[in-house]
């Protein structure tokens, strides 16, 4: 019984529920206290991002040696397909609901949350982005070298990394996650917007799980694999994704959870292909932001955009949620360009999009994350086609 109550899940969901509650009942001189330690953790969890990035990406690539240049390639382009199906299946299901639809778009009536009292800043090492290229550098130049005192290096440095996933990281995520659903219940999220939110959302998240279910049933079919034998061990990093608003902020979790799907995913391609998907692969955001393009469209402008608009939008979409950051509002803030250029929305449209998508973007986060497990079940089952060995050490997560 204290398993389970001190296991990562339940206190992921203690924080929801005591976030909610305290939110609801707290003063102003309590929500100071809140948005200062609220952002002090997620400037250590932000921080600590670039280092997950490079201790698991880099090291993980030296061990697949010669195979690793074609294995990058296989990773970044089932991540756009991925990306562009969910689009394209999102935008065929706006051309079908959307004329149906009677969605209310009042967003107003918030409290404000307070300043930041107490604002330390603690700067990443380096932007997400850069760590990623750096890891994938590193990586690679070393496989190519054949440098063994490097790769020993980056080794060690995974471990270290491991040991601030575990001993840091994970601990404070439940505490974060109240804090958070503390100030959205206090700004009036969860109960001013309840109607315009259970109204939009429940749509795209009915997508999510749509989109969800085929990406595993693919990574099954090809894999060979019980895709059962990974979605079973997500809970944990789905609720944390709600939490966070964050694929990068919610890393750690996603590691550990795909570490425990030892029957249908490799530990060296979960290593190499987590780390790598949390940043590149937002299958969820892009879905939602299709959805709610066409509808804002069709709200403020009487009309839903042409399909020819729409394809090229979604084509470029998926490209830019390729190099969109995993953090809270990456991609619509990446493809802002395409939203003005492309479907030629206005101010008021922008601002619309912007709204709305922050409403759901906890979602679109959660099937995000849950959809790279489907991804790396596909790593896995090419190498394992291609008789390409497992080199990685057993790096485990503890419970």
């Amino acid at each position: 019984m204290k398993k389970i109550v001190t296991s990562l899940p339940v206190r992921l969901l203690i924080g929801v529920v005591l976030g909610i509650f305290i939110g609801l009942a707290a003063n102003e001189q309590i929500m100071l206290v809140v948005v200062s330690i609220r952002y002090i953790l997620n400037q250590l969890i932000l921080f600590c991002v670039p280092l997950i990035i490079i201790g698991f990406i880099a090291p993980s690539i030296t061990k697949l040696g010669q195979n690793a240049t074609r294995l990058l390639g296989v990773a970044v382009a089932a991540a756009y397909l991925s990306s562009l199906g969910a689009a394209l299946f999102s935008m065929l299901a706006g051309y079908g609901l959307i004329p149906h639809l009677s969605i209310v778009t009042e967003v107003e009536g918030l409290k404000e949350l307070p300043e930041v009292v107490f604002q330390l800043d603690i700067p990443q090492i380096m932007p997400v982005m850069s760590a990623l290229v750096l890891s994938l550098l590193l990586g690679l130049a070393a496989t190519w070298t054949k440098a063994a005192v490097f790769t020993q290096l980056l080794d060690e440095f995974q471990k270290i990394v491991l040991s601030v996933v575990t001993k840091i990281v994970i601990p404070v995520l439940p505490v974060y996650i109240a804090f958070t659903f503390c100030a959205l219940a206090y700004e009036g999220t969860i109960t001013v917007q309840l109607p315009v939110f259970i109204e939009v959302v429940l749509i795209v998240m009915v997508g999510h799980y749509i989109w969800l279910a085929l990406l595993y049933v693919i990574g099954g079919v090809y894999s060979g694999k019980n895709p059962l034998a990974v979605l079973k061990n997500y809970g944990p990093a789905y609720l944390t994704a709600v939490g966070t608003m964050s694929s990068a902020a919610t890393l750690a979790v996603a590691l550990r959870c795909a570490k425990k799907s030892k029957a249908a995913l490799r530990d060296d391609m979960v290593d190499f292909g987590i780390p790598l998907f949390a940043n590149i692969h937002l299958c969820g955001s892009v879905l939602t932001e299709v959805f709610f393009v066409m509808t804002i469209s069709k709200i403020l402008y009487g009309s839903i955009p042409s399909l020819g608009t729409m394809i090229l939008f979604c084509v470029l979409l998926g490209v830019f949620a390729v190099g969109a950051p995993g953090v809270p509002g990456g991609t619509v803030m990446a493809s802002l360009g395409l939203i003005t250029g492309v479907l030629q929305f206005d101010g008021m449209g922008t601002a619309l999009m912007l709204t709305i998508f922050a409403l759901q973007d906890s979602f679109g986060t959660a099937c995000n994350v849950t959809g790279d497990g489907a991804l790396t079940m596909l790593l896995t089952g090419y190498v394992e086609r291609r008789g390409i060995k497992a080199t990685a050490s057993d790096m485990r997560i503890n419970q």
